[in-house]
């Protein structure tokens, strides 16, 4: 009985932990690819732009129509929320106000097109 309460405690604390299997791992395009609301995202920056390609499991494509996300942009003291709108076919873009350095952490909040939400950080 001891043996099974060990094994079923050990298999249910392993189970989240094998779901989120993109955590840190490359994304197409290069960019730092998390899971949120059950898909991939990738995170590209390029000065002030702030990109985010959505993938399935299977890192194909997932069109963005009807997704909504925002992202907290912090530096330091400064701080800025800003709005991504789908573009494209897969992804969400916005633009800060000023360029993001290296150490910028970015804080996406995603809505999926069917209602499942999640928060994701990524450390520019």
């Amino acid at each position: 009985m001891k043996y099974a309460l060990i094994l079923s405690l050990a298999l249910a604390w392993a189970s989240p932990a094998t779901a989120q299997h993109a955590h840190g791992q490359k994304g197409p395009q290069g960019g730092q690819m998390e899971d949120v609301a059950g898909v991939h995202v990738e995170l590209l920056t390029s000065a002030r732009t702030i990109t985010l390609n959505v993938y399935d499991e299977a890192n194909k494509p997932v069109s963005t129509s009807g997704y909504t996300a925002s992202a907290l942009v912090t530096s330091g003291a400064d701080r800025e929320t800003l709005a991504l709108a789908p573009e494209g076919k897969n992804a969400l873009k916005g633009e800060a106000k000023k360029a993001m350095d290296k150490g910028t952490t970015i804080s996406v909040t995603l809505k999926t097109s069917g209602g499942k939400s999640g928060q994701v950080r990524f450390k520019n």
